[in-house]
């Protein structure tokens, strides 16, 4: 199956199961002489619900569904929806009390019935998890501990929300309904512990260990992991990986990078690493030996994916890593396609791997433009942002025969990716791989 056809059958699928349980309100028997009011304020909380349960399928990081789209957009679509499903199960008793104000007492937990004190959890439950999500930073919540967090409040809301939908009995009133509901929750909780449990158990069994940290420049590690045995990953160029260090492969503590190594090298893996928080500014000190554990390869950003007479490559600092990839993975097969890479950054002393860079020049048609934001008074290179004009400056003749891939800051990829349009490069040719995965 392609990926345009894949793509379509999850979407089909997905549609499907959050629809389903509407359908199911309307098979017999079911409630009468309700209001419309009454009766919409249920479709939405059973299609909230059932939306904020397909959520830890889309979280699990299985690859066969991420496949089509990559985990990136994935992951931006589960906090998009994720709100949208919020809203939806909110609406459900807020047009309850509209429809009827006298059942403003099932708010109350001292007057009301415990299906509805299991409804106001699941409620409460929901809010603290978006609240604590939507201001992680300002409320100064360490991120491993909002991952247990959102894990806890996840599971704590579909279970309350199981709870109230049994004990209300009104629309799972017959024994095949009201297994669907348990066994739909039940599913969701079994997708947790395999996530937290059985494949961490599983990436014991294949352990690599820290061979090299290379330091770079622009307060930039090359990370270097070798295998502790036989196996190794393959992955294609521009993807990324999680990694555990230092601990136990059940720990909490991981995080994304993209590979920087080349694609035909499965046995000795490099990952570009910027110092930019708590966890990446400790890189420098780990010590070669040190025990790591690798969930992977995942991402759809990756030049095998759409093969092109060329390419343009535009990167943005720590951005350069995954694009790296690809340049060595072409120096590795001795692809001579012509590209075009343009690099920005603040100064030429921030510019991480522009050795590596030089040397790639050598065995590639590649053709390096360097725009920097502060440069020395002797720079002959492109000054300032990377801009429309820059790009007229350097981009080949035949540039809409070529792919463009994007990485970097999210204001350089925004005004890159609208310069791209201006000039009539089609959106079906540029790609861009977007940093935030948390």
């Amino acid at each position: 199956m392609n990926r345009v056809m894949s793509g379509f059958f999850w979407i089909s699928l997905y549609l499907l199961v959050v629809l389903v349980p509407v359908f199911l309100m309307l098979i017999p028997p079911a409630p009468s002489g309700r209001s419309f009011w009454l009766e919409l304020s249920v479709a939405l909380g059973f299609v909230g619900l059932t939306q904020i349960a397909v959520q830890f399928v889309l979280i699990a990081r299985f690859k066969r569904i991420t496949a089509p789209y990559g985990i990136d957009i994935i992951l931006q679509y589960h906090r998009q929806i994720a709100m949208v499903a919020v809203s939806l199960v909110l609406a459900h008793p807020l047009i309850i009390v509209i429809d009827n104000p006298s059942r403003l007492k099932l708010l109350n937990p001292l007057s009301g019935n415990w299906a509805s004190r299991a409804a106001m959890m699941s409620v409460l439950t929901l809010v603290i998890l978006v609240v604590s999500s939507q201001f992680r930073e300002r409320l100064k919540i360490n991120y491993e501990r909002w991952r247990l967090l959102h894990l806890l409040l996840g599971v704590a809301a579909i279970v309350f929300a199981q709870l109230h939908v049994s004990m209300a009995g009104l629309y799972t009133n017959t024994p095949w309904k009201h297994a669907i509901w348990v066994v739909t929750s039940a599913a969701m909780v079994m997708l947790v512990i395999y996530l937290r449990v059985l494949r961490p158990a599983w990436q014991r069994n294949y352990r690599w260990r820290v061979a090299e940290v290379r330091p770079e420049r622009g307060s930039t590690h090359s990370l270097v992991l070798e295998p502790v045995g036989d196996h190794g990953m393959r992955f294609d160029p521009g993807q990324f990986a999680w990694i555990k260090l230092e601990g136990s492969p059940f720990t909490l503590e991981e995080h994304p990078f993209s590979f920087s190594s080349s694609a035909e090298r499965s046995d000795r893996l490099e990952f570009g690493i910027k110092s930019l928080g708590d966890f990446t500014r400790r890189i420098g000190d780990v010590p070669p030996g040190t025990r790591a554990y690798l969930d992977g390869p995942h991402g759809a950003f990756s030049i095998d994916r759409y093969p092109a007479v060329g390419y343009v490559f535009i990167a943005g600092g720590v951005g350069i890593t995954p694009i790296l990839s690809f340049l060595r993975t072409m120096a590795d097969r001795k692809d001579h396609r012509p590209i075009t890479l343009f690099y920005a950054d603040n100064d030429w002393d921030s510019v991480a791997f522009r050795e590596a860079l030089a040397e790639l020049e050598e065995k590639l048609d590649l053709h390096c433009v360097y725009v920097l934001k502060e440069p020395a008074e002797d720079w002959k290179g492109e000054r300032g942002f990377l801009t429309g004009e820059v790009l007229d400056r350097h981009l080949p003749k035949e540039k809409l025969a070529r792919f463009f891939f994007i990485c970097g800051p999210p204001p350089m990829m925004t005004a890159a990716h609208e310069a791209l349009q201006e000039r009539g490069v089609p959106e079906a040719r540029v790609h861009l791989e977007k940093f935030n995965l948390a």
